[in-house]
C-alpha cells in the first residue's frame, strides 16, 4: 500500500490537550492543530493529522491548546494609575480619581499606557481586546492607540469614548466640565473620521462608544448606533454599572436605560454594553431578544462593590455575554483566567447555587462567546476559523494533577501560565517574551509617564505607602 500523501501547512501545534470549544465541545487529549496563513486548516487527534507537515512545529505535550481569550471591555489608558483609588464606590471613584487622572493625561501618556497594557494582555493569553478609550480622545490619539495595539500583535477594537455636551445628570453627579471636551456634533464627526481610517475588517477597528448610557445625551447614543450600522461595526457603552444609574435615568427621562434602547430600536447585535448589572426582568428579556452583547467584569464589579450581573438569566434569554478585565486601575490585572474563576464564584455567592455557573460556562464566555460579541471569526478551534490560539503550560505544581483540563484552566491556571500566544497564525508571544514589542522599554516608559502624570493630576496623596 502506498503511503498517504503529506499535507503542508505553516504551523503545527502537536501533542497537547486541544480544547476546541466547537459545537460538540470536543477535547482531544493528544491533539494537533494545523494553521496556514491566518486560518486554522485542520484539528484532530495526533493520529488523524499524522500526515501533516509544517515549517514551524510547536511540541505542546503537557500543555493545553485552546482558543485565544477575548477581553470584551478594557481601558488600557488606565494602566498608569494601577493600584490607586482604593476603597471607593463607582461614582466617587470616577469623580475623585479617574476623571482628574483622565483630564491630565496627554497623548504620550495614553500611548505608553496602551503599549504596556498590550504587553500584559498578550502575556496572559488575550488575543482580542475591546479598548474603551476616552483619555484623550482626539483623532490623532485614538488612531495612535489602535496602532499600538495592532503593532504589539493584538486584534480588536478601539471603542472611542464620546461624551458630547454635558448633561444635567452629569452635572448632578459632579463630573468635571473639563471632561466634556467636544460637542455632541464634534464627537460624531471625530468618530466618523476615525472609523474611515480603520473601517470594518481592520485588525483593530474603531467603534463608536458613547461613554455611559446614563449620562450622555440620547442623541449621541443614537448617532453612535447609526455610525455602527453605517460602517457595519459594533458600538459600545457603559450600562447600569451603578445601582443609581437606572434611577437617574428614570428621573430624567421617565424610562429605564435599556428599555429606552429597545424602544428606540438600538438594542440589537451591534450594541455591546459593559457591565449590565442593574437590569430589571424586562430589560434582561429585551437584551436577549435583541441579541445584544454584555461584557461581564467580575473583578472590577467586586473591587467597586457595584453588584453582580444576572448571568444565567441574560444567557437564557439570548444575550451574548463576554468577559472583560475593565482596566488596569479597576480590574488591576488583565487576566481573563482570573475573570473566569471570579465569574463562577460571584454567581454562586449571589444565588447560593453551585450550579449557577460551571467551568465550561466560563471558558465559553472567554472564548467563543467573546468572539461573537466582538464580531470576529475566532473563539473556536476548527477549520476555517482565525488562528487565534494560546498554549498553556500545565506542567506546574499549582496545576497538577490534571484530571479535567477545563477545570484546571478555569480554577487553577493564571495568565502567567500562558506559554504561547498566536494571533492570526502569527506567534506574538512565546516562552516569556513578546516578539513584536520591546517589553523592557514599554515598562520603563510607562513608569516614567505614570509618575509625572500622577503629579500633574495632583494625586500624589494617593501614593501613600499605607492607607488607613
Amino acid at each position: 500500500m502506498a503511503p498517504p500523501s503529506l499535507k503542508r501547512c505553516d504551523l503545527l501545534l502537536t501533542g497537547g490537550t486541544v480544547i476546541t470549544v466547537d459545537d460538540s465541545r470536543t477535547v482531544h487529549e493528544n491533539g494537533t492543530v494545523a494553521v496556514s496563513g491566518s486560518r486554522i486548516v485542520a484539528v484532530g487527534t495526533a493520529a488523524e493529522l499524522a500526515d501533516w507537515r509544517a515549517d514551524t512545529v510547536l511540541d505542546c505535550g503537557g500543555r493545553a491548546v485552546l482558543p485565544g481569550l477575548v477581553d470584551g471591555h478594557n481601558h488600557l489608558a488606565q494602566a498608569l494609575a494601577r493600584g490607586l483609588g482604593e476603597g471607593m464606590s463607582i461614582v466617587p471613584w470616577l469623580c475623585e480619581f479617574m476623571w482628574p487622572y483622565s483630564i491630565a493625561m496627554t497623548h504620550e501618556d495614553a500611548v505608553a499606557a496602551a503599549r504596556l497594557g498590550a504587553v500584559e494582555a498578550l502575556r496572559a493569553g488575550t488575543t482580542t481586546v475591546i479598548d474603551n478609550h476616552y483619555a484623550p480622545s482626539d483623532l490623532a490619539t485614538t488612531l495612535a492607540i489602535a496602532d499600538v495595539i495592532e503593532a504589539a500583535g493584538l486584534r480588536g477594537a478601539v471603542a472611542r469614548g464620546a461624551l458630547g455636551d454635558r448633561t444635567a445628570i452629569a452635572a448632578r453627579r459632579g463630573q468635571p466640565a473639563g471632561l466634556f471636551r467636544f460637542s455632541t456634533a464634534d464627537e460624531l464627526a471625530i468618530t466618523r473620521d476615525a472609523m474611515q481610517h480603520r473601517p470594518r475588517g481592520s485588525k483593530v477597528e474603531i467603534w463608536p462608544a458613547p461613554l455611559n448610557l446614563t449620562y450622555v445625551e440620547q442623541d449621541l447614543v443614537r448617532g453612535c448606533a447609526e455610525l455602527a450600522a453605517e460602517f457595519d461595526t459594533r458600538w459600545h457603552t457603559h450600562c447600569c454599572e451603578s445601582s443609581s444609574d437606572p434611577i437617574s435615568y428614570v428621573d430624567e427621562y421617565g424610562v429605564r436605560p435599556v428599555q429606552w434602547l429597545a424602544e428606540a430600536g438600538l438594542l440589537d447585535h451591534r450594541a455591546t454594553l459593559a457591565h449590565g448589572i442593574w437590569l430589571d426582568d424586562h430589560e434582561i428579556e429585551q437584551a436577549g431578544l435583541g441579541g445584544a452583547g454584555i461584557a461581564h467584569n467580575p473583578s472590577s464589579n467586586a473591587y467597586l462593590a457595584s453588584g453582580t450581573m444576572r448571568l444565567r438569566e441574560l444567557r437564557k434569554h439570548g444575550a451574548t455575554v463576554a468577559l472583560g478585565s475593565d482596566g488596569p486601575s479597576c480590574g488591576h490585572r488583565q487576566d481573563l483566567f482570573e475573570a473566569m474563576k471570579l465569574t463562577i464564584f460571584a454567581q454562586r455567592l449571589a444565588t447560593l447555587d453551585p450550579t449557577a455557573a460551571r467551568a465550561e460556562d466560563a471558558l465559553v464566555l472567554a472564548t467563543r462567546a467573546g468572539a461573537e460579541y466582538a464580531g470576529i471569526d475566532a473563539g473556536v478551534l476548527e477549520p476555517g476559523r482565525l488562528a487565534d490560539i494560546i498554549v498553556v503550560d500545565l506542567d506546574r505544581p499549582h496545576l497538577r494533577p490534571v484530571h479535567r483540563a477545563v477545570s484546571t484552566l478555569v480554577y487553577s491556571a493564571r495568565g502567567s501560565d500562558v506559554e504561547t500566544t498566536i494571533v492570526g497564525g502569527q506567534i506574538v508571544y512565546h516562552q516569556g517574551r513578546c516578539l513584536l514589542v520591546d517589553e523592557a522599554a514599554a515598562v520603563a516608559q510607562a513608569q516614567f509617564r505614570a509618575e509625572r502624570l500622577i503629579a500633574r493630576a495632583d494625586m500624589t496623596a494617593l501614593r501613600m505607602p499605607w492607607s488607613n
